[in-house]
Order: structure tokens, then C-alpha cells, then sequence
């Protein structure tokens, strides 16, 4: 059996700017992680293109129609892990190669979401995509601004050991950010900020 197959398989999705590398460091001390921005996850689960079984050409962090048989499916946990949109667009989002990487228009700026008052990246349509649209398995949901208070609640429902030195620490890029483009972000994902706040540290999509 090829030796990946003994350990367990995370991946970890997000639009980035979610502290989805710091989760996927962490992860790494326990199984092998797959780091995933495809903005729309396969109703039945497929390998990425970062998968050591999927040929090299595929996107690296993109699901593939590559189908995992039913018998492998337990080896595998899927993570959704968001943040409150403005800081995370602020953060990475004005980088074409990020949007590339999130399947989005690489030619948007936030300027342009600022004019034309929408959300043009797609956030919403991504975050319904794992948090509410059913898939045949089940989608852990974590809330990015609640990580690192709660490792000890995200290990049981993992069910990983406890061992606090290999805990992750928040790390955050202050960003010199105009006040005006805040609010204004703030506004136009406001529907999208009160979804997320009325969702607990961990959610559950449920198959």
C-alpha cells in the first residue's frame, strides 16, 4: 500500500487570507494536507491537483474529476476555514495571482468592488458553496477569528491528540489600509459578515 494511504488526508479550502497555511502547518504534524482554493467543491469528493496520485496537470490547488473510491473516503477530512471577507480581501486580494488561484476575474481590483457596490470576487457564492450546499460528505466549517482559542474543541472533533507546543500562533500582516475602503467593503458584504457571525466556531455542512 503506498505509504500515504496509512495516514490521514486533510483538505484545507479557503479564498485565502484566512490563515488556511497556518492550519495547514499544523495539520502536517498529524497526516498529509492538501491546500485548496477551488472556489466550488465537487458534489462527490475528487482529489486535488496537488494529490501525490493525480498527474501534473491540474492546477495544483484546484479538486480534479478525479473521483476517491468510496472505500478510501474515511481517510479524508474536509476543512473550510473563512474570515470576515473585508480583511481578507484587503490582505491578499489585490494580487491577480491570488485571484487566478481562487478562480476569480484576475483583472478585478477592490476598486472595482468599491464602484460597482458587489461583490465581484465571488466571496459569497464560495462560502455558500461549503458552508450551506449539501455535498455526499461532510464539510467542517471553521471560523478563522475563533482558531486560536479553541485548538483543544478543533482537536476533538478531529479527533487528534492534544499537545499544546504544536499549537499554531496567530500571525497577521498589518496592511496600511484606507478607512473608506473599509467601510465601503464592509457595506457591500455586510449580508455575507452577519452569515458569518451567526455560525459557531466550528459548523458542520452535513452530507
Amino acid at each position: 500500500m503506498n505509504n500515504h494511504l496509512k495516514k490521514h488526508n486533510y483538505f484545507v479550502c479557503s479564498y485565502g487570507g484566512c490563515g488556511s497555511k497556518i492550519l495547514t502547518a499544523y495539520l502536517k504534524n498529524f497526516g498529509n494536507v492538501f491546500h485548496i482554493h477551488s472556489n466550488n467543491p465537487p458534489y462527490e469528493l475528487t482529489r486535488p491537483g496537488n494529490s501525490y496520485i493525480v498527474e501534473k496537470n491540474k492546477y495544483d490547488e484546484w479538486f480534479t474529476e478525479y473521483l476517491i473510491p468510496d472505500n478510501e473516503l474515511n481517510n479524508y477530512t474536509v476543512i473550510y476555514i473563512y474570515r470576515n471577507p473585508v480583511k481578507a480581501i484587503i490582505s491578499r486580494f489585490d494580487n491577480p495571482v491570488h485571484l487566478l488561484h481562487i478562480q476569480s476575474n484576475t483583472s478585478i481590483t477592490i476598486q472595482d468592488v468599491i464602484n460597482h457596490q458587489e461583490d465581484l470576487y465571488g466571496i459569497e457564492n464560495f462560502f455558500d458553496n461549503y458552508t450551506i450546499h449539501k455535498k455526499k460528505y461532510n464539510i467542517i466549517c471553521l471560523k478563522y477569528e475563533d482558531l486560536f482559542d479553541n485548538i483543544e474543541k478543533l482537536n476533538n472533533i478531529l479527533n487528534l491528540p492534544n499537545i499544546p507546543p504544536l499549537y499554531p500562533s496567530k500571525k497577521e500582516t498589518n496592511k496600511n489600509t484606507n478607512i473608506n475602503i473599509v467601510k465601503n467593503l464592509e457595506k457591500i458584504y455586510e449580508n455575507l459578515i452577519n452569515k458569518m457571525d451567526k455560525l459557531s466556531f466550528i459548523h458542520i455542512n452535513y452530507t
